[in-house]
């Protein structure tokens, strides 16, 4: 059988820095030492007005592509996992698959919200496991910070924006090990941006509701009191599973929600703390981002080594969760031709072309559908 391996991975985050201080001196009543020692958050970036999601995806994948040396063309599928998508429809996969190049993917979104990364790569793993794909990218990408009510210190300090990709090839020896995906919908309330879908309309504003409900909610102490059980048990659950013992695991990689969440889970797994990656302190709760932005970061500061066995274990709305082992086999020192920006400036011109002429080829074929229509009448 086909086994999936890790061959690429890129992230981005805004250039826009938000510290701690920013809140107090908006009112907030909160302070720098109150958030930190709550958090563990010192910072968080931000986008811009004009930098949507599918933005933040595209940076990040087009760097995962290049780590790879992978051609956008040879990309089977586009995942990219969000709760906060450029629009309700079409999917923000297409319009990154489109932007990329990657002309023979097929594209999906998929929300488990800070869950999603794991639950993508389980499901980007799984199509070449079943030789339907041989390369795969995935992306978490999430732009949290525009449905945050500034008036709220529980929610307003802990989320910030980026994207994290991956790219998935066919390999010979294991990469994915095991997985672990779970739910329990009757906690779906503990953590939900209640307007916009066709429960809530209009951005909160029918029947008789104020627009406080496209703000997103929380129930801080039960999500924590539930992240630190359910984190732990997955990572248990697949760390088993896998044939190890967690002596065995180089690396946790824990959703990055709260650095007391974080220690709490590596407590409860007997991992030491050396074995832990955390950088909540620098970009806070990222959601679906939150995971591949702490392995690319792990992966630069030399945490991560071919033959290593790495755990990812999430937490999030829903309320989901999943965990993943990799015995990571390729070397992450390699370099990068130079050549391969090169090519990939070039893909993304022509792909920009292919797409604009699609564009008026549709508008000029509906035009002259219209007249001949007319002609006929």
């Amino acid at each position: 059988m086909a086994y999936a391996q890790i061959v690429g991975w890129g992230m981005h985050v805004p250039s826009r820095v938000v510290g701690n201080d920013t809140f107090v001196k908006m009112g907030l009543d909160t302070t720098h030492d109150w958030i930190v020692s709550r958090t563990g958050i010192e910072e968080r970036r931000i986008a811009g007005k004009d930098e949507a999601t599918s933005d933040l995806a595209v940076r990040a994948a087009r760097r995962a592509l290049n780590v790879a040396g992978a051609h956008a063309s040879e990309i089977d599928l586009v995942i990219v996992a969000t709760c906060t998508p450029d629009h309700l429809m079409p999917a923000t996969a297409s319009l990154v698959q489109n932007r990329i190049g990657a002309t023979h993917a097929g594209a999906m979104d998929l929300n488990a919200a800070c869950s999603g990364f794991v639950y993508a790569l389980a499901m980007g793993a799984g199509q070449i496991e079943a030789s339907r794909a041989k390369q795969v990218l995935v992306i978490g990408a999430d732009e949290l910070s525009i449905y945050l009510d500034r008036r709220d210190r529980s929610t307003s300090v802990l989320f910030g924006d980026g994207a994290g990709a991956v790219v998935l090839r066919a390999a010979p020896e294991p990469g994915v090990l095991y997985s672990t995906m779970g739910s329990d919908g009757s906690g779906a309330d503990l953590l939900i941006i209640p307007a916009g879908g066709s429960r809530i309309r209009n951005n909160g504003k029918s029947n008789g509701r104020g627009n406080g409900d496209r703000y997103l909610r929380m129930n801080g102490p039960q999500i924590f009191r539930s992240a630190t059980q359910i984190m732990a048990q997955a990572a248990e659950k697949v760390i088993a599973n896998s044939g190890l013992k967690p002596d065995q695991v180089d690396l946790l990689i824990p959703h990055q929600a709260n650095l007391r969440i974080i220690e709490s889970t590596a407590r409860r797994l007997g991992i030491p703390a050396q074995k832990v990656f955390s950088n909540v302190g620098q970009y806070g709760n990222t959601s679906a981002a939150s995971i591949p932005i702490a392995l690319c970061e792990a992966i630069g500061t030399g945490r991560v080594k071919r033959g290593h066995n790495v755990v990812l274990t999430s937490f999030g709305a829903g309320l989901s969760w999943a965990a993943l082992t990799l015995r990571w086999g390729v070397n992450v020192d390699a370099h990068v031709a130079p050549w391969t920006p090169i090519r990939q400036s070039v893909e993304t011109q022509v792909a920009a072309m292919r797409s604009a002429l699609r564009r008026q080829g549709r508008r000029v074929g509906a035009t002259i559908s219209e007249r001949l229509h007319r002609d006929d009448s």
